[in-house]
């Protein structure tokens, strides 16, 4: 008889999605997932086969998490400049601020650019966000362009606070944001 599992998928994704977002793709091992988990390094490899498995799909696991979030951030903000704000900045929270641990998440672009199926979901998730908040941009004139812009301000914005570190990465994006509707005058 096969032995009870004692974690669901979920939880085990869970383990080890914070074992790469703390050390980074390279650190999610079945020996760290092991010992994380309290399961053994044969059943991760019954559910997983492999490590790229393993890796693919915690970040799957982080996808759906977004998507999720974005949906539900979607949803709640008004359709307006100032909703496409609160969008994003909502979408910054898991960021943290420690600047360290974001350059560290940096590294999953890695990931999401090697493997051909995160690939397919990054590409999806942009797809549906330039869509949202071009909806906040309805009346003016070319509203996927500036959402486009926007979503490329707020990368930027990531990215600078990233190095700089200044104060939390809310109120460095909100801020930053800001400054970017203002330069185009809507």
């Amino acid at each position: 008889m096969p032995r009870r599992r004692t974690l669901s998928d979920e939880q085990l994704l869970a383990m080890v999605l914070a074992l790469i977002q703390a050390e980074g793709p390279d650190a999610a091992t079945f020996a760290a997932a092991a010992k994380a988990s309290g399961l053994s390094g044969s059943t991760l490899v019954q559910r997983f086969a492999t490590k790229a498995a393993m890796l693919r799909s915690a970040l799957l696991y982080a996808w759906d998490r977004l998507d999720a979030e974005t949906a539900r951030l979607t949803e709640t903000v008004p359709k307006t400049p100032e909703g496409a704000i609160a969008l994003l900045v909502g979408l910054s929270q898991d960021y943290g601020d420690n600047a360290a641990a974001y350059g560290e998440g940096l590294l999953v672009l890695r990931e999401d650019f090697r493997d051909p199926v995160l690939r397919a979901r990054w590409a999806a998730w942009g797809t549906a966000l330039t869509a949202a908040i071009a909806r906040c941009f309805g009346s003016a004139t070319a509203p996927e362009t500036i959402a486009r812009l926007m979503l490329s301000q707020w990368q930027g914005s990531l990215i600078w606070w990233g190095f700089g570190a200044e104060g939390p990465v809310d109120s460095y994006v909100e801020t930053e944001l800001r400054r970017f509707l203002a330069a185009i005058k809507l």
